[in-house]
């Protein structure tokens, strides 16, 4: 009876931990749907004001999915939405993103470093907005992207030639109506 009593605390201190560390994952989704929210500076249709707010759920927001377990953020499909902004590195943090479709918007600036840290990513739609710079180099490593469309943006530069080495299980890639030079090996 005594090792039961001793062991039961220690359980609890253990499932009080998971806890915590569940909503601090969710705390962490959160503060960085809230940046891309702040970054935003219209909002045609008034989403942000009406659904995007911190007394509710980031996964009862407009445009955001979340896995049914662990309450994380997986899918952001903003796409048609009518936003302007730009597009913060905290994007980044969203561990679990598996697509992100940001299209048909009016997103301008680069594209943040911070998003090479999305290594779930498999789907992802940047086309029809005012994004410039370079095709960021960091995009090699999201080795699980499967789509991967910037079509119609301002993209300068070369074409990255090894892109399709570096993303094995790329099976479809538009970047035309871009200023881009070279070509594709």
């Amino acid at each position: 009876m005594e090792r039961t009593c001793y062991y039961f605390p220690i359980g609890l201190l253990l499932a009080t931990s998971m806890v915590v560390i569940g909503a601090a994952d969710i705390i962490t989704d959160t503060s960085a749907i809230v940046a891309l929210r702040d970054h935003i500076v219209s909002d045609p249709h008034l989403i942000l004001t009406k659904n995007w707010s911190i007394s509710f759920s980031v996964c009862d927001w407009i445009g955001i999915i979340c896995d049914s377990g662990r309450q994380r953020v997986v899918a952001l499909n903003i796409s048609n939405m009518g936003f302007a902004g730009t597009i913060p590195p905290q994007l980044g943090n969203l561990s679990f993103l598996v697509s992100v479709d940001m299209s048909n918007n009016i997103f301008h600036g680069y594209l943040p470093e911070g998003m090479s840290h999305l290594r779930r990513l498999s789907f992802m739609a940047l086309s029809n907005n005012n994004l410039t710079g370079e095709i960021p180099s960091w995009l090699g490593i999201l080795d699980r992207l499967q789509y991967l469309s910037l079509r119609e943006n301002n993209f300068f530069g070369d074409l990255p030639t090894n892109i399709c080495d570096n993303l094995p299980n790329l099976k479809e890639l538009d970047l035309s109506g871009n200023q881009l030079s070279g070509q594709m090996l």
